[in-house]
């Protein structure tokens, strides 16, 4: 066979989102208005002596650092989507970035944690104005990037839809783009309860009320952490992703005494599914014939099918 026949039997390993490139470009311009806003701080807070913006201008270097590894990630991934070195493909990249941010979200959290306990049982002045004033240009900032960095679609989880379209829609999901969101809505929900607490503890004197309120927003940000750690993290593992679609598969091919008899199904980059099945028939037919069994399945992007005859009921043509 010449390799020239063969060029319509390949096929390129491709398994990048949809908006891959859209959401490169708004997650870039994130990383661009956090460093902005970082250096602001830093320098306003170096020049008129205020610890408050001091740190919060440190706290956003740390979510600067992870948008940009998310950044990063669609940068590598687009560039090398056609290395074949990459067996499936560079889709998961943007997976392994969302695992790495939820671990720097995490350790955010127990940054917070600690501070908030330090500062409850060592209570500290609070320039009242000034705090509230960081707090409110902090959430500013963070609306707007969440603005930016909204799914296109929801942002809710597991929202069911007719299978043999589109399943899970959670499964469809970016999880690099959900990473640099779920960041940037941490940071807005701290600055929500500082402002809060800060309110509170201006008003009435509660001078506990804003570290009481920094272990409960800690509490809120380790919670989408671990929600982000398992959801990229079942990608990375390939936790079979769809048991409904797994339950299509089975029933398109399981006609006329075929069997299903091992099927693994995975996710190879947002949207995109791969899926090894073996195939055991009384009258086995060409792989190509199962294939065409399972046209039309949204996301079903990769599949390879082995096909085997029954022991007892080798084809004719069977040395």
């Amino acid at each position: 066979m010449h390799s020239h026949s063969i060029d319509q039997w390949t096929h390129e390993h491709m398994f990048l989102g949809a908006k891959h490139e859209h959401n490169e470009r708004r997650t870039w311009l994130v990383v661009a208005l956090t460093t902005v806003m970082m250096i602001g701080e830093i320098a306003a807070g170096w020049w008129s002596g205020s610890m408050a913006l001091l740190a919060d201008g440190w706290h956003m270097g740390t979510h600067a650092a992870a948008l940009g590894i998310a950044g990063l990630a669609y940068l590598f991934a687009r560039r090398q989507a056609g290395n074949a070195h990459f067996s499936f493909g560079t889709g998961k990249f943007g997976d392994l970035a969302a695992f790495a941010s939820a671990i720097i979200l995490a350790m955010i959290a127990v940054q917070v944690a600690w501070e908030s306990v330090d500062r409850l049982l060592h209570p500290v002045s609070i320039a009242y104005g000034e705090a509230i004033s960081v707090a409110v240009l902090g959430l500013a900032v963070n609306l707007t990037s969440a603005w930016l960095l909204r799914d296109d679609h929801d942002h809710h989880h597991g929202r069911g839809h007719a299978h043999d379209h589109d399943d899970d829609h959670h499964h469809h999901h970016d999880n690099n783009l959900r990473a640099a969101y779920v960041h940037v809505m941490a940071d807005a929900a701290t600055s929500i309860l500082a402002i809060a607490a800060l309110l509170v503890a201006m008003s009435a004197g509660w001078v506990w009320a804003d570290p009481a309120v920094g272990i409960i927003g800690s509490a809120v940000i380790a919670s989408w952490a671990y929600g982000l750690i398992k959801a990229s993290g079942a990608v990375l593992l390939d936790v079979s992703p769809d048991k409904k679609l797994e339950a299509v598969i089975r029933e398109r091919l399981e006609i006329k005494g075929d069997r299903v008899t091992d099927l693994h199904l995975w996710q190879v980059g947002p949207g995109h599914r791969a899926a090894v099945i073996s195939v055991v028939s009384d009258h086995p037919l060409p792989p190509v014939t199962y294939k065409r069994r399972l046209g039309g399945l949204l996301g079903l992007s990769h599949i390879t099918i082995e096909v085997e005859a029954c022991p007892h009921h080798e084809p004719a043509h069977a040395p």
